[in-house]
């Protein structure tokens, strides 16, 4: 446990490092298929569609792709009507956006469409005008799989909004941003992707678990290809307020990290003797995080365990839980502050999610646990109802400068 810890503190403390632009090896424009998985979105998606169509980017080279994915709304009424081109998709036993895009780029490299890349964006999100120009210039460097900025359409909305905001603010800057800085892969954070199809053209997408996302990035760390990462792509994603949902919605993550430890450690553990590099072993540490969680759920259940055991009296059983828990809510609490100050961010509006964040946290080890004896999980819908469009975002491609540095 130290050990793990003491290794990730290090890697989040090089999100200090300068980073500097990385030369170009190409100077096009390339063309891109902007891919909406759509599953009952009409609430939402018209929103996305209008940013999409104000991306300060030549028109002719990008097309919007709406799959209409068993929808019995007016999903793909509305994006017709908008000029997109919908495929529509009816598998009621296999509904998870993972078997969207297994689907839709089978058929796309079926029909050899002429595109360089691809972006995949869920419908409830806005994304910011400069998201294709700064894509354009990480695929021009080089880089073939690449994870934009996913922030937060809602994040004041509750205090569990909240909780999501201060995750993903925090694991933007320390765990994706401070592995691209030293050389390290981020990894995919379900919406706000490009990828070449030249990675896809072999193999097709071909995930099989309920993170899509997260496996797509371990199997091409584990094949020696890291990820990007634009810190100026941007894209607003909507976030539960209700814990009920958050909790749905993480009991499928959870069960999909658990898919993902078991079908892709060996390959990772091969990556690591293969490439002999950092990054494949960072990715085999990152699948490490579940385990790690459960056992720190473990040592609270260990205290207990022997102070009924009488090996250990009551008061000092006590005292190691809540150190154990205070040393946890100390660190959550104080890290959602700092990335708060770091990104300037306003703190009085964020003050319910400061402290509850450790609770949100804990509540995640606790759900890893239940995850183990859980064998199925259901998918269920996630409503998005956050009707905003792009203009109602807070300007932060000034400050995304900033949060690159």
């Amino acid at each position: 446990m130290i050990v793990y810890w003491i290794y990730n503190i290090i890697i989040a403390f090089c999100a200090l490092i300068r980073l500097k632009d990385k030369p170009l090896k190409t100077n096009k424009k390339h063309k891109f298929m902007m891919i909406i998985p759509a599953h009952n979105e009409e609430k939402v998606i018209k929103n996305l569609i209008e940013s999409l169509q104000l991306l300060d980017y030549p028109k002719e080279l990008y097309d919007v792709f709406v799959i209409e994915d068993n929808c019995t709304d007016k999903t793909g009424e509305i994006a017709r009507s908008m000029g997109c081109k919908v495929y529509t998709r009816n598998d009621s036993k296999r509904k998870t956006k993972g078997y969207a895009l297994n689907w839709f780029l089978a058929k796309v490299l079926e029909e050899k469409l002429e595109y360089d890349a691809f972006a995949v964006i869920d419908a409830d999100n806005v994304v910011d005008k400069n998201f294709l120009n700064a894509m354009n210039r990480n695929l021009c460097q080089g880089e073939t799989v690449i994870q934009g900025y996913k922030d937060i359409k809602n994040p004041t909305d509750s205090w569990v909004s909240s909780g999501y905001a201060l995750f993903y603010w925090t694991q933007h800057r320390f765990y994706h941003l401070a592995r691209y800085k030293v050389g390290l892969s981020p990894l995919m954070n379900g919406t706000g992707f490009v990828v070449k199809f030249d990675v896809i053209k072999d193999t097709g997408w071909n995930t099989k678990t309920l993170t899509e996302d997260v496996e797509f990035s371990l199997m091409n760390i584990a094949n020696g290809n890291k990820l990007g990462w634009a810190t100026d792509a941007i894209v607003y994603d909507e976030q539960p307020t209700s814990f009920k949902e958050s909790w749905k919605q993480r009991t499928r993550w959870t069960k999909g990290h658990i898919q993902i430890f078991k079908y892709y450690t060996k390959d990772l553990a091969k990556g690591v003797a293969k490439n002999r590099t950092l990054a494949s072993f960072d990715g085999l540490v990152y699948i490490m995080c579940v385990p790690v969680m459960v056992i720190s759920l473990l040592l609270i259940i260990v205290n207990f365990i022997m102070w009924a055991l009488q090996k250990m009296t009551f008061w000092r059983m006590i005292g190691s839980v809540i150190s154990m828990l205070f040393a946890g809510y100390a660190a959550y609490a104080l890290s959602g502050v700092v990335v708060l100050l770091m990104d300037r961010r306003p703190l009085i509006k964020m003050w319910k999610g400061i402290l509850l964040y450790p609770f949100f946290m804990a509540s995640w080890a606790l759900l890893n646990f239940m995850c183990l004896f859980k064998r199925n999980v259901k998918w269920d819908k996630i409503e998005h109802v956050k009707d905003v469009t792009i203009d109602e975002m807070p300007k932060h491609n000034s400050n995304a400068k900033r949060r690159a540095k």
